[in-house]
């Protein structure tokens, strides 16, 4: 069942979701893929634009990649209060699980005021797990 992950940064809701990709996936090979769905939504009182993402993906060894970008999706939305922007991504690792967290750098469209929104961390999980076995 895909659990529901979320955080508020100054008005700014985000709630990111993660579906394990079955049929884009080669566990045999070491490729898993995973798809996330994301809402912004602006429960604040400014109008804000989303510029930027940084992305930290870390997979079940630890190993982690730092990812960076103009926009979501090839856009950068803007929220007027009340509003809410919904996308939809991928991701592979090399692990059967692992973890998401980032950032969106914005600005208040009035006043260019920058600052960051939290993305909170949100699992990776497949089938493919290892389980613990008594040999």
């Amino acid at each position: 069942m895909a659990e529901d992950y979320s955080a508020t940064t100054r008005g700014i809701r985000v709630t990111a979701r993660s579906f394990y990709l079955e049929d884009q996936s080669e566990p045999e090979r070491g490729h898993f893929v995973w798809a996330y769905r994301i809402a912004i939504q602006n429960q604040g009182e400014e109008t804000v634009q989303l510029l930027k993402r940084s992305w930290r993906i870390t997979d079940s060894r630890g190993r982690s990649q730092t990812v960076q970008g103009e926009g979501v999706v090839g856009e950068q939305p803007v929220l007027a209060p009340g509003e809410r922007f919904e996308y939809t991504s991928g991701t592979p690792l090399t692990t059967p699980s692992g973890f998401m967290a980032g950032a969106y750098h914005m600005v208040v469209t009035g006043t260019g005021e920058a600052f960051d929104v939290a993305v909170p961390a949100f699992s990776l999980d497949s089938p493919h797990q290892p389980t613990s076995r008594v040999h």
